[in-house]
């Protein structure tokens, strides 16, 4: 579910809801409701402490009510909350009040990628790849982060009034109970299920988010899901039998970089997709640098709007729906803000008529007067209602010097140019304006613009030899964030320093990327064998091997003698780092077992017996048993006992 004022799916804001006008936590007064769905409700509310419109998810108190759940729920939206990107929902606060347990998130204007898709149909490539990007950069420095966003669809993708493109409910909770049912809500989910999500429910690593772009763009570049059916059933057996097909076969034309894009992202086996998303967002980059302006442009059959201005087909500027009701203040419906409407657009009450022999003038003059009366007010009417004002025209997304000859069509004059970066709108084009499009202003003013300056890059530092820490702060200070670290041996690296980066140091990256650390172990170390040894011994020859020594505090019954070591982690082989610790299990010594009678049966019954109670078995022929099958005797008698796993030899006659 997306955190949306304009999102389709629209609730009666007539309905009556409990939270509505209450402040939760004595701080967050809930306004309106926004959208419902399975696990919570979300509303638009106030932070009566920061003066700041955001949105309010409240569990529903069914799922409250388990503690679980709401640990889940806790640890995981912490986790979030650490993850600082622009194309990234941020969560704000977590708390509880009662029953209600809510997290306070960032509040997005617009409109989702599923309005957008319901409302147009098929996206042009170029429009479709603009949504791609800053979806996969928010899943790229999650990925690194060590998150799974495990729900991609486009139902939580945002499109912001202001162009923004942001990734919603990141990770916070996972679907109750998914797969079996059959809503239609969840018919929606399993779409963009990956196989190994299907097969093995409790899996999910970054090449499920990848699965779920790659159905993502199909739906984009098609207007179609690659996999439909009738029930989830039918929905989740095609995602594990069949491959989805390339786009062009829906919309004939698709140059095939498209295709192969979907076809790298939704591949049945995770190890033929992308990694994760940023080498995704590699690919979705190569193939665009391919495609040329037509291709990029071409405006699919399946597209339900095809007569637009070129200038719009970016992400920043796709239209809201035009069918979406604004929505209301709480307690507010429509026929009382059409009734507002008309009260103001309607003309002034006639004054008065004046009694006979109020010294008004007669005759001709008379109606002279009255008409330069009429035209007087009506021209006052229009001067004050509409002719002294007018409205900002559209101009996010158009370069500046058409913003500024748009302008001036509407008799407005350019104020201040500023600059600012952006991830979505293409360089040298208008991200937002002040007063906002479609503000009411006086003729004549003048309009501030803000033309972006593309996206913010940074150059890596060469982060080599630098301690874990420090590194993670460098990083920080340089606008980029610390990703995901992973330990490596080095001989030439100090353990807990930084060996590499990931990209490596020099590269150019956008503001708030992710950046992969890989720290050194310290020199590696051959773990010597130390099992059979007593204690003293052991720890003797493993701490000249410059490694620490721990005793685990439970034995076991081994074949060697009790007080020797009878196992060691990690074993024999194994390379640790200088200073890692080595884990000695002691024997008890050998468990003892009693041995059975076989004296006098049939060797196949013996071995059989002697096997089933732990013991290895010998045959003893010689020269006179060669052709026998009868257990003379035993080297260790019936009833006595002897070390489980010990050898007994049986004599044949």
């Amino acid at each position: 579910m997306s955190v949306t004022a304009r999102t389709l799916t629209c609730v009666d804001t007539t309905l009556q809801d409990p939270l509505v006008g209450q402040v939760l936590d004595g701080r967050y007064r809930v306004e309106a409701r926004i959208a419902v769905g399975g696990m919570a409700t979300v509303y638009r509310a106030l932070d009566t402490r920061l003066d700041r419109v955001l949105a309010l998810k409240v569990m529903h108190p069914g799922l409250a009510a388990d503690a679980t759940f709401v640990d889940r729920f806790i640890r995981e939206a912490k986790s979030v909350a650490r993850l600082a990107h622009p194309n990234v929902v941020q969560v704000f606060d977590q708390g509880a009040d009662g029953s209600y347990v809510y997290l306070a998130m960032e509040y997005v204007a617009g409109c989702t990628l599923r309005d957008v898709l319901r409302d147009r149909g098929a996206l042009q490539p170029r429009a479709a790849l603009d949504i791609l990007e800053p979806v996969l950069a928010a899943l790229g420095a999650a990925h690194r982060a060590g998150f799974v966003h495990r729900d991609m669809k486009p139902e939580n993708v945002l499109i912001g009034d202001d162009g923004r493109v942001k990734v919603a409910d990141f990770g916070l909770v996972r679907s109750v109970d998914t797969v079996t049912n059959t809503s239609g809500a969840v018919l929606g989910t399993v779409s963009y299920l990956a196989p190994e999500q299907i097969e093995q429910p409790g899996a999910a690593d970054a090449r499920v988010d990848v699965y779920a772009c790659g159905v993502v763009l199909y739906e984009m570049l098609t207007g179609e899901k690659p996999h439909d059916g009738d029930s989830p059933a039918i929905v989740l057996y095609k995602h594990l039998h069949e491959d989805a097909p390339p786009p062009s076969a829906i919309v004939p034309g698709l140059p095939f970089e498209l295709d192969e894009l979907v076809a790298s992202a939704t591949a049945r086996t995770p190890d033929v997709r992308p990694y994760d998303a940023v080498a995704m967002l590699a690919q979705v980059r190569e193939a665009r640098a391919a495609l040329s302006a037509d291709q990029l442009d071409a405006v699919p059959p399946q597209a339900l709007t095809t007569e637009h201005d070129n200038t719009e087909d970016r992400t920043s500027v796709i239209p809201r729906s035009l069918t979406v009701p604004r929505p209301l203040p709480v307690n507010e419906d429509d026929g009382s803000a059409l009734n507002r409407t008309s009260r103001l657009a309607s003309p002034p009450p006639p004054p008065p008529r004046r009694r006979r022999g109020s010294g008004l003038p007669r005759g001709p003059l008379a109606i002279v007067v009255a008409l330069l009366l009429i035209l007087g007010v009506g021209a006052g009417v229009w001067y004050i209602n509409s002719g002294q004002f007018t409205k900002v025209p559209a101009l996010i997304g158009k370069t500046e010097a058409q913003a500024r000859e748009r302008l001036s069509q509407e008799g407005l004059d350019v104020g201040k140019v500023k600059h600012a970066y952006s991830d979505t709108v293409k360089r040298g084009r208008v991200i937002n304006s002040d007063p906002e499009v479609g503000t009411r202003i006086r003729n004549n003013d003048s309009v501030t613009l803000t033309v972006s300056d593309g996206p913010k890059t940074v150059e890596l530092a060469d982060l080599k030899g630098y301690r874990l820490d420090k590194a993670r702060l460098r990083l920080k200070n340089d606008g980029l964030e610390p990703g995901m670290v992973t330990r490596e041996f080095s001989s030439d690296v100090i353990r807990g320093f930084v060996i590499r980066t990931d990209p490596e140091g020099g590269t150019e990256l956008h503001a708030g990327t992710a950046v992969a650390l890989v720290v050194s172990k310290g020199s590696p170390v051959d773990v010597p064998d130390v099992t059979g040894e007593s204690l003293e011994d052991a720890k003797a020859d493993l701490t000249e091997a410059g490694l620490k020594v721990k005793v685990a505090t439970e034995q076991v019954n081994s074949e060697f003698d009790k007080g020797q070591v009878a196992a060691q982690t990690p074993g024999e082989g194994s390379r640790a780092a200088e200073g890692d610790t080595v884990t000695l299990t002691i024997s008890k010594g050998p468990e003892m077992v009693e041995v059975p009678d076989v004296v006098g049966d049939s060797v196949d019954d013996a071995k059989d017996a002697l096997e089933a109670a732990g013991f290895e078995v010998d045959e003893d022929r010689g020269i006179l048993g060669l052709f026998g099958d009868t257990v003379k005797s035993q080297s260790v008698d019936g009833g006595d006992t002897a070390p489980k796993g010990s050898t007994i030899t049986i004599e044949i006659r």
